[in-house]
């Protein structure tokens, strides 16, 4: 035993979130009981965040190759080709956990780690995106979360110098004990200058560079793989505390050195910091690693070896470097102002040693440390199917104007112009649509190229039918993609669910993860990275699962991108698509008759496709001046987006006979598009869909200044965007009687 280490107990081998079956796993791989830096080191790389032992054998199922991918999922980012010699990176994780502990600080961190998953592939970051999900307006602590959150990401973004472009914001009260914040990061490099983790050559300097390490983040992996209880603010101290202007001279620091020629891997010490950085190089690399914690550059006096191995302070990578580029590289860093130690080298022992003022703390099999960790299949149970609603059986108690202004005005339809405005989305001047659209669109470099990004997902749907959640969270952010004239390419995604050994939740698990693979299946729209986040519990209690998509496509000609805009008075509004007007986990039933039930919309993946190339190719021949997807709060709320966004109305005709009106007004079928079009194209348009076999209805014409429904008053189109714009900034003012 180690002088002044703890001894290991069963309570010590709880603590660290090993079950008993686990530890004796470990004591027999290593042959002896292990000391305390070792139980650390294994806590880490066996937890559920860093292991995915819960979830690596349904993930396995997911499409995740393609011409165009250049690197799937395995490293610290997925890269996709985007012509013209250049790759797009981007990955999508979660901070849930830290961000309801300390709001500001665990959004903040969750975006630099993001950033650094990406520029430490070679990639310089281009772009921001999130998706967050909050509890019932109504608790306590929802509003101080919201501001705090959100103060975190446009603090650490804006910060930075990177645009945040996109995401989401929903709230329901399954999210009251344990919030979402998830971030996405896309960036570009030169598609043949990507640097990847794995590790070569014995005896090359392995080295620290970035900021200095402290104690802040301890077990933060550990603690986002168990679920919360009541005594979550006691954790407070496992939450890191971000830096962006030190990584902003992390990235220029790290891209000069790749320039340089010096790298020979890289990986960003994110979870598990020290730990799981080192072992995944040199296991990658068929290669042992031995690091030297006296070399550690440190903030804080007395650290133990045990604090320096599972720290997560921020703004940190480890590389291994060409031994005759130690001089150059370290010079670049110092210039930059910052650290440059080298704390190891590899070794063709394949063993991980760490030793710490003379002592080996710890001497492990650096394969089986990734290799040998558990890997579960846990028992599931099939979701239970919900019987379609049928819509002539849903009651109106309102008219259609009153819905659509209750949709509008909602926690989760409402504009969230209140938290976008807090990003700074248009900083490197490339920011060609902002938030507030289907998806941003970014234009690559000088043009004409761009690249259109979207985070996606509808929980009650999941909730409801996982399979079919699955595949609606995917066709969606496809839809929104093909909706601003974008070829979409590829998804990120990030898995957010409960408890895993409870079978109801691995069973919503493994049929999102299914009906995820087949939509990118049918769709062509691969799997290069992602995360999952298990354990997003609080006394018992999960979140609705939520399987948040991040998409990625490509505009050739950014001239050719489309918005949702009404451009002009007297143009033709036109609906591709079929509508049955289905309210089942609808918003209208959820928000203006309280009700969530019945069978979410299935999704017909080969009508989808069909749909979107129909609708993408009417832009690219330049038929269309608005495109709008449908989707929460079906056909007038996307109409009424169109609307405000321009201040233009609508002269809109009746609803089809055999429908009720409410239920053809706010129905959530899905494949649907809303164009416009001037009235001279219209017959090519109508000729185009004949010959695709696809659906198109004429709804109506823009013009005026209110949308006018027959059977209606007519609603000035100036309230609804009062509506829609005051429910956030009242909210959080705290002017809202919620």
């Amino acid at each position: 035993m180690i002088p002044n280490e703890p001894k290991i107990t069963p309570e010590l081998v709880a603590e660290h979130g090993l079950k008993p079956d686990e530890y004796e796993r470990f004591r027999k791989l290593i042959g002896r009981e292990p000391s305390f830096t070792e139980l650390g080191i294994v806590s880490a790389m066996w937890n559920e965040h860093c292991s995915y032992k819960s979830s690596k054998v349904h993930l396995r199922g997911l499409p995740t190759k393609a011409p165009w991918v250049i690197q799937g999922p395995g490293e610290n980012a997925g890269v996709i080709d985007i012509g013209d010699g250049l790759a797009c990176v981007f990955k999508m994780e979660s901070h849930n956990h830290p961000s309801f502990i300390e709001p500001y600080q665990g959004a903040a961190t969750g975006v630099g780690g993001i950033l650094r998953d990406v520029f430490t592939m070679g990639a310089r970051p281009i772009a921001c995106l999130n998706a967050l999900r909050f509890g019932d307006p109504k608790h306590p602590r929802t509003r101080s979360l919201v501001s705090g959150v959100v103060a975190g990401i446009g603090g650490y973004g804006n910060s930075f110098g990177v645009p945040t472009v996109g995401g989401s914001v929903g709230f329901h009260p399954r999210y009251d004990g344990n919030i979402l914040v998830n971030a996405m990061a896309v960036g570009l490099a030169e598609k043949d200058k990507i640097f990847y983790a794995k590790a070569t050559g014995v005896g090359r300097p392995v080295v620290y560079l970035g900021s200095k390490t402290g104690r802040d983040g301890i077990h933060g992996a550990t603690m986002a793989s168990a679920e919360f209880g009541e005594n979550s603010d006691e954790k407070r101290p496992t939450v890191q505390v971000g830096d962006p202007f030190a990584e902003k001279l992390l990235l220029e620091a790290s891209l000069e050195i790749m320039a340089k020629g010096c790298v020979i891997a890289i990986q960003d010490m994110g979870a598990a910091g020290l730990t799981c950085s080192a072992v995944e190089m040199g296991a990658k690399g068929d290669l042992g690693v031995t690091l030297d914690l006296d070399s550690v550059p440190t903030r804080e006096a007395a650290m133990t070896a045990y604090e320096m191995m599972l720290s997560e302070s921020q703004e940190r990578m480890l590389m291994v470097l060409k031994p005759e580029k130690e001089k150059e590289a370290e010079e670049i860093f110092k210039k930059w102002g910052l650290d440059f130690a080298i704390v190891g080298k590899t070794t063709d022992t394949s063993r991980f040693i760490v030793r710490y003022h003379g002592d080996v703390m710890a001497d492990l099999p650096i394969k089986e440390l990734g290799d040998q960790a558990p890997e579960y299949n846990r028992p599931y149970a099939e979701p239970k199917k919900l019987p379609v609603l049928d819509p002539q059986s849903v009651p109106c108690p309102v008219s259609i104007v009153e819905a659509l202004q209750k949709l509008i005005g909602s926690p989760d339809l409402c504009s969230k112009r209140w938290v976008w405005e807090q990003y700074d989305h248009i900083i490197l001047n490339n920011t060609i649509q902002r938030p507030g659209g289907d998806a941003a669109v970014v234009r690559v470099e000088d043009g004409p190229k761009a690249l259109a990004m979207t985070t996606d997902v509808t929980p009650r749907y999941c909730e409801a039918d996982p399979f079919e959640g699955g595949k609606q969270a995917v066709a969606e952010a496809w839809r929104n993609l093909t909706a601003v004239g974008a070829r979409p390419l590829a998804i990120t995604d990030n898995l957010n669910f409960g408890n895993p050994e409870r079978p109801e939740i691995m069973g919503q698990f493994v049929y999102c993860v299914r009906g995820i693979a087949e939509a990118c299946k049918v769709l062509d729209f691969p799997v290069v990275s992602g995360n999952v986040s298990l354990y997003n519990e609080t006394n018992g209690r999960g979140i609705l699962p939520t399987p948040t998509i991040g998409g990625v496509g490509v505009l050739d000609d950014l001239s050719k991108s489309a918005t949702l805009v009404f451009k002009s008075e007297g143009e033709e509004i036109l609906l591709v698509g079929d509508t049955k007007g289905w309210l089942g986990q609808s918003s209208f039933l959820a928000t203006v008759l309280g009700r969530e039930e019945g069978a979410p919309p299935p999704v017909d993946l080969a009508l989808e496709k069909k749909n979107g190339d129909f609708v993408r190719s009417l832009i690219g021949q330049g038929l269309t001046t608005a495109v709008h997807d449908l989707s929460d709060g079906g056909l007038l709320v996307a109409l009424a987006e169109m609307a405000m966004a321009s201040g233009i109305g609508a002269v809109l005709k009746a609803s089809p006979a055999g429908i009720s009106p409410h239920a053809y007004w706010f129905g959530e079928d899905q494949a649907r598009y809303l164009i416009t079009m001037k009235s001279a194209d219209l017959p090519k348009a109508v000729a185009a869909a004949s010959k695709a076999g696809v659906l198109l209805r004429h709804l109506g014409t823009t013009g005026g200044r209110q949308l006018t429904l027959p059977g209606c008053d007519p609603i000035l189109v100036s309230s609804l965007h009062k509506l829609h714009e005051s429910w956030l900034p009242s909210y959080m003012a705290g002017e809202l009687a919620v």
